[in-house]
């Protein structure tokens, strides 16, 4: 398997400009992230703090971005990264489209959106999975529940009904135009908890309960803690130092994952300064000294 010298998760302005510095230093990288950019920053109106695009509207801002990185011929790997594990010398990305291995990685996901349910955190793999590709075949002709928070994780609803005898999918996104097979029930609901006992999970919603084999929640990220396990956070964010360092060595953070304020200029230069460090911690595992 072939090694890239950087992993960036994140296609905001902070892994942007993580991409683009990794780049200058002529590093390998892997750039992970929706190939749209964030909807975030496309949605923002206007913008007044942004050097050198005075009252620029998200999306223009979008626009300038994504001819940046055609510029410089950066690609971008349309996947869900589920887990990032620390592997000794190099990184290990599990990710719906395969895994990958990188010796450095930078996380620039932005602050997950909405709480946790309850009971979740604890019943990661022991009936919660966040990856339908990565754990289905555990679900062989059995009975699951999917909540999914934007149209694009439909496709993984779809696979997992050639898998499972059953699907209930509680969609909790507002575009909706569902084409599914039969054995999937669409149920829009929201869940609120979820539990087990024994071998029945039962998930809660605002309606009623309903009792799987197997809880997908499908989100556009995931809490730092449950990313990147022993990883050391603050609540929601990634304790970092002013190098974007985290607890774990050759792993970095940028961008509104760090903590506030939440500002696309603020998280740029985070970018930079994690990519920077990143590529002199690269340099330094190789020369054996500090850069």
């Amino acid at each position: 398997m072939d090694r890239y010298d950087i992993a960036i998760i994140g296609t905001g302005p902070a892994g942007i400009s993580a991409a683009i510095t990794s780049k200058i230093r002529n590093k390998k990288i892997l750039f992970i992230g929706d190939k749209n950019l964030t909807k975030k920053l496309s949605s923002a109106h206007e913008i007044n703090n942004y050097p050198g695009f005075p009252k620029v509207s998200g999306k223009d801002l979008a626009e300038a971005f994504a001819g940046h990185l055609r510029q410089m011929e950066i690609e971008i790997t349309d996947v869900k990264v589920n887990a990032v594990y620390a592997m000794g010398d190099y990184f290990a990305l599990q990710t719906s489209g395969g895994d990958f291995e990188a010796s450095s990685v930078i996380i620039a996901t932005g602050v997950m959106q909405g709480k946790m349910y309850e009971g979740e955190e604890g019943l990661v793999g022991n009936g919660v999975s966040y990856c339908a590709t990565c754990d289905g075949n555990l679900y062989k002709g059995k009975k699951v529940a999917v909540a999914g928070y934007s149209k694009k994780e439909e496709e993984e609803v779809r696979f997992l009904s050639g898998v499972a005898e059953s699907v209930i999918y509680f969609p909790v996104y507002k575009e909706k135009d569902f084409t599914f097979p039969d054995n999937v029930e669409i149920r829009e609901e929201v869940p609120t908890a979820v539990k087990r006992d024994k071998a029945v999970v039962t998930v809660t919603t605002n309606k009623g309960n309903y009792e799987v084999d197997g809880f997908f929640v499908l989100r556009d990220s995931v809490s730092p803690g449950q990313l990147v396990p022993g990883l050391e956070t603050e609540g929601a964010h990634i304790k970092v130092d002013r190098s974007m360092k985290t607890s774990i060595k050759g792993l970095f953070a940028c961008g509104d994952i760090t903590g506030k304020p939440y500002q696309y200029v603020k998280s740029a230069g985070e970018g930079n300064v994690a990519a920077l460090s990143a590529a002199a911690w690269l340099d330094e595992m190789i020369t054996g000294s500090k850069a």
